[in-house]
């Protein structure tokens, strides 16, 4: 099986190839480029790196929200794009079911917090047991307060990772009494080959959707629905 995974859903754009048990190749960026500038650009020099031909991919993966508007608009026209062209199913991958995934393994609760501004954060709650992946709590936006809260109910201890770990990090030691602790960077941002290595298990569960249906799924509205809303 040959996946190819695709994630804009954050400050990182990071795409990769896997076959089998192997990832082949990942290619991620976090700098000061929008996705539009970064994400086909990493895509061709995967192709080319890898002699890839892209009509040998058995699906594509992409990471289907909550995340930044922007970025899930980007990631889901490009793989859309892909599999039109290509004639290939999309795996839809929750963001933050990804993100958990860099925490394979960690002997207690993982819990992924991306920062969704107005003081939320876009998270959910996993934990690895013998090998299985298990959602104690589904991805969803909430205050920190109450994410906080949520966790100091349960049996520690917990993994932080994402990209608002620095944001709230005060916040986070300020309020938790169960034992935690915050990944080291290169387990605490998005990476295509955690979403890839989650999305061939949805392919052979076969929770795919053709890329004509794909949608990205935001979880809440966006600032100018937000504004719009009010003003009414």
């Amino acid at each position: 099986m040959k996946i190819l995974a695709i994630d804009s859903s954050g400050l990182t754009a990071t795409v990769a190839l896997l076959q089998d048990e192997l990832v082949i190749a990942e290619y991620s960026v976090n700098y000061k480029k929008t996705h539009s500038q970064t994400l086909v650009p990493m895509l061709d020099e995967i192709r080319k790196m890898t002699d890839l031909d892209l009509a040998s991919v058995d699906a594509i993966a992409v990471a289907k929200g909550p995340g930044s508007f922007t970025g899930l608009r980007i990631g889901s026209a490009t793989v859309k794009g892909l599999g039109l062209a290509l004639d290939k199913p999309v795996i839809p991958v929750g963001t933050v079911d990804a993100l958990s995934y860099n925490g394979w393994g960690y002997p207690g609760l993982v819990c992924p917090i991306m920062d969704a501004r107005r003081q939320q954060v876009y998270t959910g709650i996993y934990r690895f047991t013998k090998d299985k992946w298990e959602i104690v709590k589904e991805q969803c936006a909430i205050s920190v307060a109450e994410l906080v809260e949520i966790l100091n109910g349960m049996e520690g201890p917990v993994l932080f990772l994402g990209d608002a770990c620095p944001v709230y990090a005060e916040e986070i030691r300020a309020g938790m009494k169960t034992e935690y602790e915050f990944a080291p960077p290169h387990m605490s941002r998005q990476r295509a080959a955690a979403l890839g290595v989650l999305a061939m298990e949805y392919y052979r569960m076969g929770r795919i959707e053709t890329a004509d249906a794909h949608r990205p799924e935001y979880l809440r509205k966006s600032q100018a629905e937000r504004m719009r809303d009010e003003a009414e």
